[in-house]
């Protein structure tokens, strides 16, 4: 019954997120902290371990990407503007994903009853990724969380968290919008910018 509740709140909660994410606002922090707390009581006991441990680092992602888009703009700015993905930093993130999948896919393997650790490990190590890019406000972050919302939704059916499931389903058709609006918001900026 709890785990029940607190499914349904984490998926309102995620809503919120999902919203203020697609409108570049700087609430998508709050819910950003709120979501993976309860998340963490939902994924632990559906045995999905590397999303309860993602979870914990959403916590501290939130944090960091408030900060970055409260502080790390340039001075004229009224907020951190939406940028492409810079060249130099594609090999990092996918060296970051890689050793990320590969580590927490064994530690789930041989040290957890997970059934599904490659699965598990795959999304947790995109959305690592994904948050990053996030709180530096890159764009093709929203086509990182297309590929794990997809894999998600499929997972949490297969797991039988079913309200999750329809969450991440509706996060990956708000994903495609979510990537056509910010990249129209960045390129009204930059012709603002040049006039």
């Amino acid at each position: 019954m709890f785990d029940s509740i607190a499914e349904i709140l984490g998926t309102v909660v995620g809503l919120f997120y999902l919203y203020w994410e697609y409108k570049a606002s700087m609430k998508v922090w709050i819910a950003g902290i709120i979501m993976p707390a309860i998340s963490l009581v939902v994924y632990w006991n559906a045995g999905l371990y590397a999303d309860f441990g993602i979870n914990i680092y959403y916590l501290l992602a939130a944090i960091y990407g408030w900060i970055v888009w409260q502080y790390g703009r340039k001075e004229k700015e009224q907020f951190r503007p939406i940028v492409r993905t810079p060249n130099k930093s594609w090999l990092p993130l996918a060296i970051v994903f890689a050793a990320t999948f590969l580590l927490i896919g064994l530690i789930l393997t041989h040290f957890t009853d997970s059934n599904v650790p490659w699965w598990d490990s795959f999304t947790t190590a995109l959305s690592i990724v994904g948050m990053f890019m996030l709180a530096r406000k890159w764009l093709e972050q929203w086509l990182v969380w297309i590929v794990v919302d997809i894999v998600c939704s499929g997972l949490y059916i297969y797991k039988g968290i079913y309200f999750y499931a329809a969450l991440y389903a509706a996060y990956t058709i708000v994903a495609v919008f979510g990537y056509l609006e910010w990249k129209r918001k960045m390129n009204a900026t930059q012709i603002a910018d040049t006039l």
